[in-house]
């Protein structure tokens, strides 16, 4: 096993049709620590995929280097990285058993001789047969035990024998992790695989995907589109746009602190809520004719700006229901969404006509129209400068 780094990586597609080329990849120095679990999100078309395509050797990068451990990789053939990759689309070969997908990778991982080769023909072809009517091939038996033991971490024993077709979207899923598993590679690549399956199967499926990655160590890149993966797979989040890294972080710093206003509006669902503020006196925010105070971390630096007028925002939880008062921000309701837990209420505030959503108890009977009163926590506010890059 080993670590990842990409160095000053970048990856230009040619333009079509006379067009300009196209920067996939720009500059990105990243590093993926051995046995780490890390989570790629981004927008579509933010290099996530093209990312681990560069490191599977299915492209190559424009400039910049890839290294696994402390071995450029940049010019190794696909085959020769020891990296395994699992495809959205599961990728299994139709006509093969699960057995037989299972150990592809290793039937093709090392060269054999003629006699080898005979060998494990006459072994297949004698499989099915009694134990004494068997030919024996000792590079066969190690892959057969192989496949055994994969399949009983997978819970794969009992469909060995079943083609693809046969099988459920879960069912295939699994025979994909299995088959890269089965080959032991130092990284595992993973290119949103469970988007395929529903949700109760995605949840199932997503905590095997932890705990056999925690068993294994074995360093692991995931790319995803769905927040609740990000969040609860990753030991880090690595967050893209245009092909440049926003933010590398654990999943509660990259909620609680996010670096700039585009993983403040990524990460979360719902997202945070920006409002337009101007800093006021004492470390407060001037929202149209609405003064809120601000507590904790964010003092020290409003104190310095007073007079700026900076980006605010707030997650959905920090908004809190509360009494009429001269202090507190009306609102008007605008939208419910009742998800048994919990609701979220999309609101627009009338100081600053500003949309809003907060997140409350479902024992609290509201409906779109009604006029409500929030108070917003003051240690929660995270503010944004002119760039969009967060005050520290």
């Amino acid at each position: 096993m080993a670590g990842v780094r990409f160095e000053d990586l970048s990856k230009t597609f040619p333009g079509r049709g006379g067009s300009d080329p196209v920067e996939v990849i720009r500059q990105l120095d990243l590093t993926i620590n051995d046995g780490e679990f890390l989570v790629l999100v981004g927008p579509s078309g933010c290099g996530k995929s093209t990312l681990l395509r560069l490191l599977a050797g299915l492209d190559s990068p424009t400039s910049g280097e890839i290294k696994i451990g402390s071995r450029p990789i940049s010019d190794v053939p696909p085959a020769r990285r020891n990296v395994a990759m699992v495809f959205q689309s599961y990728a299994l070969y139709p006509h093969l058993s699960v057995r037989d997908n299972l150990s592809f990778g290793l039937r093709r991982s090392q060269a054999k001789s003629i006699v080898q080769r005979i060998q494990d023909q006459a072994f297949q072809a004698t499989r099915a047969l009694p134990k004494p009517l068997r030919v024996r091939s000792v590079r066969e038996d190690r892959i057969e035990a192989r496949v055994n033991t994969i399949a009983r971490s997978l819970e794969l024993t009992e469909l060995l024998d079943r083609r693809p077709k046969e099988l459920s979207g879960g069912q295939k899923q699994r025979v994909a992790l299995g088959r890269a598993m089965a080959r032991n590679p130092e990284v595992f690549l993973m290119d949103e695989p469970l988007s395929n399956l529903d949700a109760k199967l995605r949840t199932s499926t997503r905590q095997r995907i932890v705990e056999l990655q925690r068993e294994l160590g074995t360093t692991t890149v995931y790319v995803t589109h769905d927040q609740v993966e990000a969040m609860t797979m990753g030991n880090r989040i690595a967050v893209l746009n245009q092909g440049r890294l926003q933010q590398l972080g654990t999943p509660m710093e990259l909620y609680r602190w996010p670096s700039n206003i585009f993983v403040a509006q990524f990460i979360g669902s719902p997202a945070m809520s920006l409002l337009p503020v101007t800093v006021g006196p004492n470390a407060t925010l001037i929202l149209g004719n609405k003064r809120i105070q601000v507590e904790g971390a964010m003092v020290a630096p409003l104190l310095q700006r007073e007079g700026q007028n900076l980006t605010a925002g707030l997650r959905p939880e920090h908004w809190h229901l509360a009494p009429a008062t001269n202090r507190n921000l009306q609102a008007e309701v605008s939208h419910c969404e009742r998800l048994g837990n919990e609701q979220i209420l999309t609101c627009r505030l009338l100081d600053g006509d500003q949309l809003i959503q907060v997140r409350g108890s479902t024992e609290i009977n509201i409906t779109a129209g009604d006029a409500i009163h929030l108070d917003p926590d003051p240690t929660g506010w995270r503010l944004f400068d002119a760039d969009g890059e967060a005050i520290r």
